[in-house]
């Protein structure tokens, strides 16, 4: 059923991308504030109770609801776990970002391809080269990725049902919502809870995925780069990702950028070339490949345990 569930929802994903800031993304940033309202006064206890209040009535209702499906029919709870993976996980919720930058890039529309990039960022991009616009593009897509397909996958698997989807997906909200406005004024350590308990729950995701990436890609140099360059990043996980994400593509990324009119320095992850459309367009195809490898992985064991049974 696990196997079935994703590629089904992956399918329809494909077939019709979820509008996710509509439709996921809207609702829940109404609850963070609800909560926010209710709990936040600035200490780290409450903003642990919040994310616990938040945490396990998501994951209570979506086991009840899966359970109950389950004992009236297999076929319902199927239904129920691909509903809720296509909630959560979004594979194409920012892929028009990075394909109309890697089609500006390829029409030499620098202006437009920073524009684009600013949007995805959220930040201002105005005096970026092409290198450097594509090499953030790609450190979103690996990132991105990540979170929005294997780290899922990962927790999906670990836990019955849908519920390690709710999971996974709601810890992450909660890291990008407050624990990244962790210090902020008025917010306080709010979020300090919601950023640590992520780390956690990311610990065994984000090595398996860089992982992956390293074995469809260059495994020697993935593997380098991860072991010498990730603590060199300020987010440990992203470090991993970007640093074995750049040495199986062979591309360097990381280094300085311009932000906001400003030269952000940044060290260097992976190794290899600079940055252009072509590497791009190499860093979807080490996605798939990472998720064909994921596939095969589940099929294995999936026909292993019933040959075990």
């Amino acid at each position: 059923m696990t196997l079935f569930s994703l590629i089904i929802a992956l399918l329809i994903e494909q077939l019709r991308p979820l509008p996710a800031a509509r439709v996921v993304q809207t609702p829940l940033k109404m609850f963070a504030r609800f909560l926010e309202d209710r709990f936040n006064d600035g200490e780290a206890r409450h903003g642990a109770v919040a994310w616990w209040v938040a945490i396990l009535a998501a994951c209570l209702v979506t086991a009840l609801v899966y359970f109950v499906l389950l004992s009236l029919h297999p076929l319902l709870g199927l239904l129920f776990n691909v509903l809720v993976l296509y909630l959560t996980m979004g594979f194409r919720q920012v892929s028009h970002f990075f394909t109309d930058i890697q089609l500006a890039l390829r029409m030499g529309e620098l202006a437009r391809a920073r524009q684009l990039i600013g949007e995805w960022r959220g930040t201002s991009h105005d005096q970026s080269s092409s290198s450097e616009v594509a090499r953030l593009a790609i450190e979103e897509a690996l990132q991105a990725s990540h979170r929005n397909v294997f780290g899922v996958v990962v927790w999906f698997v670990l836990l019955p049902g849908p519920i390690g989807a709710v999971l996974y997906r709601m810890a992450s909200f909660f890291d990008q919502a407050w624990g990244q406005r962790r210090g902020e004024q008025h917010f306080g350590d709010f979020g300090e809870f919601a950023q640590k308990a992520f780390v956690i729950l990311d610990w065994v995701p984000v090595r398996l995925t860089a992982a992956a990436f390293s074995i469809v890609g260059d495994f020697e140099d993935g593997v380098h780069c991860w072991r010498t360059q990730a603590n060199q990043w300020k987010n440990k996980a992203s470090g991993i990702l970007l640093a074995s994400g750049g040495g199986a593509l062979g591309v360097r990324l990381g280094m300085p950028i311009h932000e906001s009119g400003e030269v952000l320095e940044r060290p260097e992850m992976g190794v290899g070339d600079d940055a252009d459309a072509e590497f791009m367009q190499s860093t979807v195809g080490l996605v798939w490949r990472t998720l064909v490898l994921v596939f095969l992985v589940l099929a294995l064991l999936g026909v292993a345990g019933w040959v075990g049974n």
